[in-house]
């Protein structure tokens, strides 16, 4: 293990080591959330309100984190959350990620709003799952789904919760804008970080020219510096149920529909052909004050069936994820720690970060007499003292 692995014993560690590494627009995109960061807060603070009863002596030595999703035994419960942009973060973020989630057997889930063309990411980790911000036109539409399946991805995730652009104040007071705007500051903020302006922007320049937003169409998008770019990103507001059933009738793979908050969206998300859902609040990014979707998630997993409901937001302990698969999750996606490890230390970071997560989980199985995660049920947690977390039946 590297020097600078040695001292990184949990996935917060990650994040205080990045926020040292990396110019503080780049950290300030990467951990920021929106308006006055409630939703943010409100994503960690839940899991403090629920705890574990364990049962103990009993024979746990056969204990094992794999977990079946969609007809696949992962080796462990969660997986890689798409992030936007991480290759500004990371040398070659996606394929970072990627590779790091192949080699550990955990899904990852590649972005839409990324700067790495979803083909390389494809050829060198086919089983990747693309994640899309679905373009406001039709034809726009069919063709980035054309364009999805002819790169070779079989799980398409399609994104809901974003058809408004956020109101992220945090990022213009950290000094981060799309498109990127050069500045004194931002020049300043790359030179103090020498690490990251050699290992990541310059050698990003040298090696590969301007990051493009290489996979919201069909065809390439602006480099990252442009004044267009924010067009990029608008005009989805009109965008209905209907849109993602026409997505459905194109699409020949597995459908995920990610940003599910209400019972009523994942029966429609179900109605229109989707193969599963992910429930989240798109990390505290999108609507602040909006409730965690621990919170929502046993409504949801009740009113859908057997349709597998996922989820994300908050999660950085293996406590964290049990907790989610004891209320019913299927699975669990988690974002901002493995681009922190990404940053920090390449590829071997990141597989420590899932080494580390994996590790927690495994322990605590033990701890809680479980050889099988399907064996965990909501009879495992309780209310902590003074929490009355709603639509929870604990």
């Amino acid at each position: 293990m590297s020097r600078k692995l040695r001292h990184v014993l949990s996935l917060d560690d990650f994040e205080h080591a990045a926020r040292r590494h990396l110019p503080k627009p780049i950290f300030g995109y990467i951990a920021g959330a929106v308006e006055n960061g409630a939703t943010l807060r409100e994503n960690r603070g839940v899991f403090d309100e629920i705890g574990f009863i364990p049962r103990n002596v009993t024979d746990v030595s056969q204990r094992s984190t794999a977990l079946s999703l969609f007809g696949h035994e992962y080796a462990a419960p969660f997986g890689i959350a798409p992030m936007g942009i991480s290759a500004l973060s990371a040398y070659r973020g996606d394929l970072v990620q990627a590779s790091a989630a192949s080699a550990a057997n955990v899904p990852m889930i590649m972005s839409g709003s990324s700067l790495i063309r979803m083909e390389e990411v494809a050829a060198r980790c086919p089983d990747t799952w693309f994640q899309a911000y679905l373009p406001g036109e039709p034809a726009r539409m069919a063709a980035l789904i054309s364009r999805v399946a002819a790169s070779g991805f079989k799980t398409l995730v399609v994104t809901v919760d974003s058809q408004i652009l956020a109101n992220r104040e945090h990022n213009i007071r950290a000094g981060f804008s799309t498109p990127l705007r050069p500045s004194l500051r931002l020049c300043w903020e790359g030179v103090s970080h020498p690490r990251w302006l050699v290992g990541t922007a310059l050698r990003t320049l040298l090696r590969h020219g301007m990051p493009h937003f290489e996979n919201n169409y069909a065809q390439r998008g602006a480099p990252i510096l442009a004044r267009n770019v924010a067009r990029d990103f608008g005009g989805r507001d009109h965008l209905t149920w209907a849109h993602v059933r026409q997505v459905r009738q194109q699409w020949p793979g597995r459908l995920i529909v990610k940003g599910v908050m209400c019972a009523q969206d994942a029966l429609l998300a179900r109605d229109a052909g989707a193969d599963g859902i992910v429930v989240s609040n798109h990390g505290g990014r999108q609507l602040d004050t909006t409730v965690s979707p621990l919170r929502v998630l046993p409504g949801i997993v009740a009113a859908v069936g057997a349709m597998p409901v996922m989820i994300d937001s908050g999660f950085r302990r293996g406590t964290d994820v049990l907790k989610a698969l004891a209320l019913g999750a299927a699975f669990v996606f988690i974002g901002r720690p493995f681009n922190y490890a990404a940053a920090i230390a390449g590829e071997p970071g990141v597989r420590h970060a899932i080494d580390l997560l994996a590790s927690e989980v495994h322990r605590n199985m033990g701890m809680l007499g479980l050889n099988r995660l399907s064996d965990i049920s909501p009879e495992k947690l309780m209310r902590m003292a003074g929490a009355k977390p709603p639509d929870m039946p604990v």
